[in-house]
């Protein structure tokens, strides 16, 4: 079975005149253990078709189907439960709790997931260390950098052992050494927890560790009929 499967699936952006198809009878299959490589142009529908994928945005048309729960066939609360427990996203923007310290941020989401308080903390400072930010944990979002700010997101994103990885341009900040810290830690979460990996990005740093790769652009993956 797919941890991720996309069937014809349609999302249009604005109505009339200026509607546009964000993503035009898409249709992808990614399968446990996979790394695979979102690429084409800026606009060409990377970020909506990940959105799609997490259940962030309704599919128009098509079916989304997330571990084997069909996502147009669950409520709000439904679609909410699946995210929480079975997806990591990694957002462009880190979108963390300016209000939390970057361990609160981190732990909080294994918490909703489903772990216990004193196992989400555990994890959380695990993640955080594997990602070289272990001296960061009591931090507010604010003292940290752009890139430090990220790493927290993708550790966010890998806490709760998902069984999905969705990722916006993880690295796209990052220098050398903190871009391959979350390389590492994308490729271990397919190779070594059988998680199935999405990313969208132009980072050749990825492209090594790809078991393939997939080209949007206008809306359609390359090789699809029009």
């Amino acid at each position: 079975m797919s941890a991720l499967e996309l069937a014809s699936v349609v999302k249009v952006r604005g109505a009339g005149h200026h509607a546009v198809r964000a993503l035009d009878g898409v249709s992808l299959r990614v399968e446990a253990g996979e790394l695979v490589l979102l690429q084409g142009p800026s606009g060409s529908g990377k970020t909506t078709l990940l959105a799609v994928a997490a259940g962030l945005l309704g599919a128009d048309a098509g079916e989304v189907v997330l571990d084997g729960h069909a996502l147009g066939r669950e409520g709000v609360a439904g679609r909410r439960r699946l995210r929480a427990r079975r997806v990591g996203f990694v957002f462009q923007r880190s979108n963390l709790l300016p209000r939390l310290t970057a361990l609160e941020n981190v732990a909080l989401q294994a918490a909703l997931a489903g772990i216990p308080p004193a196992e989400a903390q555990r994890r959380a400072l695990a993640v955080l260390e594997q990602l070289g930010l272990a001296g960061l944990a009591a931090r507010q979002p604010e003292s940290l950098s752009g890139g430090e700010e990220q790493r927290v997101a993708v550790a966010r994103a890998l806490v709760h052992a998902p069984a999905l990885v969705l990722a916006d341009e993880p690295t796209a900040s990052l220098d050398g050494a903190s871009g391959r810290a979350v390389v590492d830690r994308l490729l271990w979460s397919a190779r070594e927890l059988g998680a199935a990996v999405l990313v969208a990005t132009h980072d050749p740093r990825l492209e090594p560790c790809a078991t393939r790769r997939v080209r949007i652009a206008d809306g359609r993956l390359e090789g699809e009929p029009r």
